[in-house]
């Protein structure tokens, strides 16, 4: 299976890249499954209907979030009735929404999508990795699913390590969100899953973390409160990774990094 999985869509600057760029994509990597991370697609905080509906148009099939998902209210009763948009799966039990979906290609392949959220500097959630583990107790790698992908969105690069080693073997392929820098360590582990610390974002890179410039410079040099941040507006990058699975036994067998568009030097995988 060829999962393409897309990191944070940060504004309209990083929608625009999505909907530029994904055709290209399309056309060159034969995806079998498309996801992206759309929590800080709207305005770079939140996502809402309008937007999740036109990703699924774009012909993404699977949204993954993280701690931004609530920012835009209105999203609370699109995601209960949508369960293509995932929010973290270790939210308390009773939290709108699903954390996981299982969807079936048109050849009858299956592939388990999972959103997951570290605590470490982040909200403090349910445990994760007890989250994770639970989900993917019946659902076993090669008999009744051909893939299983996390996306863990984290601050620290140490806990989502520590979640690929935990799922080593266990799942296809582990990627991180929420920085929005993608790191150079994709790689598959020694038991056989696709891992990559962060994917970074699909957004204006000439920008802090995808934010106009002035205002986050200007916190960290005086250390007093300044107006809300608002997206980069200049041209985006998409940034995120290409795994390819072996369908009978669901481990991965390649990994390797995306990046089109203006910003970062671009790569892509070879097809």
């Amino acid at each position: 299976m060829r999962i393409l999985f897309i990191g944070d869509i940060f504004g309209r600057s990083g929608r625009e890249a999505l909907e530029q760029h994904l055709p290209t994509l399309r056309e060159r990597l034969h995806p079998d499954v498309i996801i992206v991370n759309g929590e800080n697609a709207c305005h770079g905080r939140g996502i809402n209907e309008t937007i999740a509906k036109s990703f699924f148009e774009f012909g993404v099939d699977c949204i993954t979030t993280g701690n931004h998902i609530w920012d835009q209210r209105e999203v609370i009763p699109y995601i209960q009735k949508e369960k293509r948009l995932l929010r973290p799966i270790n939210f308390p039990n009773g939290t709108p929404g699903n954390g996981s979906c299982t969807l079936q290609l048109a050849d009858g392949r299956k592939i388990k999508i999972i959103n997951a959220m570290a605590r470490l500097f982040m909200d403090p959630l349910d445990c994760p990795f007890l989250s994770v583990d639970k989900e993917i107790e019946t659902s076993r790698l090669g008999d009744n699913v051909n893939a299983i992908f996390l996306d863990f969105h984290g601050e620290t690069t140490s806990e989502k390590m520590a979640m690929g080693h935990f799922l080593d073997g266990r799942v296809t392929g582990v990627i991180g969100t929420h920085t929005h820098i993608p790191t150079a360590d994709a790689h598959i582990l020694e038991k056989g899953t696709a891992y990559m610390t962060d994917a970074g974002m699909t957004g204006d890179y000439n920008s802090v973390i995808g934010a106009e410039k002035a205002g986050p410079v200007k916190r960290f040099y005086n250390k007093m409160p300044g107006d809300r941040m608002t997206p980069a507006k200049g041209e985006a990058m998409l940034c995120g990774a290409l795994i390819v699975s072996n369908d009978h036994t669901g481990l991965a067998t390649s990994i390797e990094p995306v990046r089109i568009g203006k910003g970062l030097s671009e790569t892509m995988p070879n097809g």
